[in-house]
């Protein structure tokens, strides 16, 4: 089997960001899957499972809210390896479209107070697992990342270099 676009990326050289990771068509409408890449994959540690999933409630409510963008938000959830998000989107839109977006999504992360939205056994598959804490100090870190100097285009050269110009080496 040929293995789907989000594998044929090499991971060595991702960045935090916001990239495209696919675009697709449905009923003749364009639908673009972007990769929130959080963290270096393989070298920082992924983001624990409670504080992703607080991450999920707290940005999935934010981004289906929006006034602008709601009607658009296909899905949002975390990616299997912890290291980030998918957001899919439909119409016609680029990383740099949705960065104000996402920005303004992980903002009101890093500052949501109360109880994270569909935490109860009613309302969620595993509501136990769970912690704001960690979801807002994620949040933070991603924030200032996004504001000092976001990526856009996922990484093509031997060597990585961030948008920030910090350099990591694979070993």
């Amino acid at each position: 089997m040929e293995l789907i676009a989000s594998f044929q990326v090499d991971h060595t050289k991702i960045v935090p960001g916001i990239y495209v990771s696919r675009t697709d068509f449905s009923g003749g409408e364009k639908i673009i899957t972007f990769d929130i890449r959080m963290k270096k994959p393989n070298v920082e540690p992924a983001i624990h499972p409670n504080a992703i999933h607080s991450i999920e409630h707290i940005v999935a409510t934010y981004l289906r809210n929006d006034p602008e963008w709601k009607d658009r938000i296909v899905y949002w959830g975390p990616m299997g390896c912890l290291t980030g998000n998918y957001l899919i989107i439909k119409g016609e839109c680029t990383p740099k479209e949705v960065f104000p977006l996402v920005l303004a999504a992980f903002r009101h992360c890093r500052d949501y107070e109360g109880e994270v939205p569909g935490t109860t056994a009613e309302t969620c598959g595993n509501f136990r697992l769970h912690d704001l804490a960690m979801a807002k100090w994620e949040a933070a870190r991603f924030v200032e990342v996004l504001e000092k100097n976001p990526c856009f285009e996922y990484p093509v050269a031997e060597k990585l270099v961030t948008c920030s110009g910090e350099v990591f080496h694979d070993s």
